[in-house]
């Protein structure tokens, strides 16, 4: 099992855990994991956490798709290839309507098609076997439509790099089908070992509709999952309570929240709406509490050290079965590192 650190994105201030990411590395950790929402950008950290490691990975998690032309992902992705070494690993994402729609002013309209042309278009641009054109429903090279002055030409990467892996921030049924046909891997940000059918029965169904080219022996499910170690449930219960009243109910507008139907999917359906009206009524402290402790123990690694191996079994065993190669882990105890290593080693 690989293993992956999530930074996450920043708050008020840009402060990357350097020594952390360190400790990862020399733990032997594959790959580091870095974030953007409406403040610091992504590729700027990846950069930087690329400049000062060796051999540990960095991938976006995620680039917003809207944020950027494809080409403009492509060339990221091929100098921050380049300059690492083959160290790069591009997340894309389709990200929300209230942040794509409020923060960078386009459309959210048609988002997995959107997504589907955007890696199509990536994937044209590194490989490199020619000028680009494209003819999509969202996307056009050369560029004809409104606006254009008829001048624009196919053109073709000047520089050279590996491809970069593509993985997506996949957490709808759709968005499992479009990585299963167009992507080398996704990561929810939570699953259930338990229930990994949610996620491998779509899969499949891209993987179908990639006529044959795809399957899981070159596909990844990476899951975030938050590890805390304490013998104190109320302890390490909290911060994954408080995680996931964020997301299941903070994170979309109450009728458009993909992680608030993934929790419905997954069986908790009136603890989902109930953490949402909670959340969105502003009380964020009574919405964590009313996160079942059951949803907990399914998505996070916490507890004492014996516990959370006992749980990575479950995950080890969706590793052997083919579906997880990377766990993305949340990790905000240094010593842990090594702790977590040594579980997922053998």
């Amino acid at each position: 099992m690989k293993l992956g650190l999530l930074l996450g994105y920043s708050g008020k201030k840009l402060e990357l855990p350097m020594d952390m990411v360190h400790k990862a590395e020399a733990a032997g950790f594959d790959s580091v994991w870095v974030a953007e929402a409406y403040g610091s950008d992504a590729a700027t950290v990846a950069s930087w956490v690329l400049a000062q490691t060796q051999t540990i990975k960095v991938g976006s998690a995620i680039f917003q798709v809207p944020a950027r032309t494809p080409a403009m992902a492509a060339m990221t992705a091929m100098s921050l290839q380049q300059l690492s070494g083959g160290r790069f690993i591009l997340g894309l994402g389709a990200s929300g309507p209230q942040v794509v729609e409020g923060w960078h002013g386009m459309p959210y309209s048609q988002p997995l098609t959107r997504l589907r042309e955007y890696i199509e278009i990536v994937k044209l641009m590194m490989r490199r076997e020619g000028p680009v054109e494209y003819q999509g429903k969202i996307y056009q090279l050369p560029f004809k439509g409104e606006g254009s002055v008829g001048l624009g030409k196919p053109l073709k990467s000047i520089l050279e790099a590996t491809e970069a892996p593509i993985y997506t921030a996949s957490f709808t049924s759709g968005g499992f089908r479009v990585s299963g046909e167009v992507a080398d891997g996704l990561f929810p940000s939570f699953a259930s070992a338990d229930k990994l059918d949610l996620i491998t029965a779509p899969v499949e169904q891209g993987f179908a509709k990639a006529a044959g080219q795809k399957s899981w022996s070159d596909f990844d499910i990476a899951p975030f999952v938050q590890v805390y170690c304490s013998d104190n449930p109320e302890e390490y219960l909290w911060s994954t309570q408080q995680m996931l009243a964020l997301y299941i109910g903070g994170m979309g507008a109450r009728n458009k929240n993909f992680y608030n139907a993934m929790a419905c999917a997954m069986g908790y359906e009136e603890a989902a709406r109930k953490v949402q009206d909670l959340y969105l009524d502003g009380k964020k402290e009574e919405a964590a509490a009313a996160v079942p402790i059951e949803l907990m123990e399914e998505v996070s690694l916490t507890g004492t050290k014996e516990q959370i191996a006992a749980k990575a079994e479950k995950w080890k065993a969706a590793e052997k079965a083919g579906y997880v190669k990377t766990m993305i882990l949340a990790v905000h105890q240094p010593e842990m590192l090594e702790v977590l290593a040594e579980i997922f080693e053998d």
